[in-house]
């Protein structure tokens, strides 16, 4: 068959350039916080507050990852040097990004059963006051990087190498997830820091932040394990999703006269998933019949079918 006519890897997630903005409008509230946070807790001797504004710094700057991989897979889409576009390189950059909040989370931990060895007097008036404007700004940043497309209208176009342009119910950001959990990661910090200080003023129990902040450092270690399994999948090519899509073939394509002797399905991008199909057959169809059996599955992006006829001498086909 004749190669096709030149066409578009393009396998950016919806809303690509939406998300680009919002994380950029997100990394300047936090760096403004982060700011207020060190000047404030130099003025007033708050060697806590400092303590937290540089650890804000570091998720403005796992957010930069995200902001960056943004524009850069955004430039690039249509490179002919990346075989099938740039839509993976969310994952990468997710990938980074929550290696970055285990070590964050490891910090957290270290640092919180060391001052629950040895307790250190706590500015509650004060720290109080900045970790509520600090709460604030990451609802705030929670609000603008959460996720709430909930429908989707696809269309499917196929052809030699098919293409899905239309959008998918079960697109998965990577790189806006991990800008998610940092800001979700700050904001647990700052909750877990507000009952722990109201504690230690109204009780003195100066050991209640510390305890709080091991807290934390757990459940933020679980949500970087979550992210770094679900990124790391797709750069490996093994989506849990995959599997789904893999079913979906099988159904379309099951006619008791072919037989599919190799499948291939992996992730190209947020929603976009490519695919390679063997098919074997006595009395084979034409390669744009099989690829109509395949245009309901909308997450189908890339489509390569392969035809082969089979001698009547075969006596058994293996299944891939």
């Amino acid at each position: 068959m004749p190669f096709p006519a030149p066409h578009s890897h393009h396998f950016l997630g919806e809303d690509h350039q939406r998300n680009e903005r919002r994380v950029w409008l997100v990394i300047a509230l936090t760096a403004s916080m982060m700011f207020v946070e060190i000047i404030a807790g130099s003025v007033y001797g708050s060697m806590a507050l400092v303590a937290d504004g540089w650890h804000m710094s570091t998720h403005a700057g796992a957010m930069l990852i995200t902001a960056l991989a943004y524009g850069y897979a955004r430039r690039n889409a249509n490179n002919p040097r990346f075989a099938f576009g740039t839509g993976k390189l969310g994952d990468l950059a997710g990938f980074a990004s929550a290696i970055i909040l285990a070590l964050i989370a490891l910090l957290i931990g270290y640092e919180s059963l060391v001052r629950l060895a040895n307790p250190i007097p706590i500015s509650f008036e004060q720290a109080i006051a900045v970790a509520v404007a600090g709460l604030l700004i990451n609802l705030i940043s929670a609000w603008l990087l959460k996720d709430d497309h909930s429908h989707h209208h696809g269309h499917a176009h196929h052809h030699d190498h098919d293409h899905n342009h239309g959008d998918h119910p079960q697109s998965k950001d990577n790189n806006l997830r991990a800008a998610y959990i940092h800001v979700l990661a700050d904001a647990l910090t700052s909750v877990l820091a507000i009952v722990a200080l109201l504690l230690g003023r109204s009780y003195g129990w100066l050991w209640a932040d510390p305890l709080m902040g091991v807290v934390g450092a757990v459940v933020i270690a679980r949500w970087s394990w979550g992210l770094i399994r679900d990124s790391g999948s797709v750069l490996l090519d093994a989506p849990a999703e995959a599997n789904d899509v893999r079913q979906e073939i099988r159904k379309a394509l099951d006619v008791t006269r072919d037989v599919i002797q190799d499948l291939h399905v992996w992730q190209v991008g947020p929603g976009h998933f490519a695919a390679i199909v063997s098919i074997g057959s006595f009395s084979p169809n034409t390669v744009e019949a099989y690829k109509a059996l395949l245009l309901p599955i909308h997450e189908l992006s890339h489509v390569t079918v392969e035809v082969e006829k089979l001698a009547r001498s075969t006596s058994a086909i293996a299944k891939a």
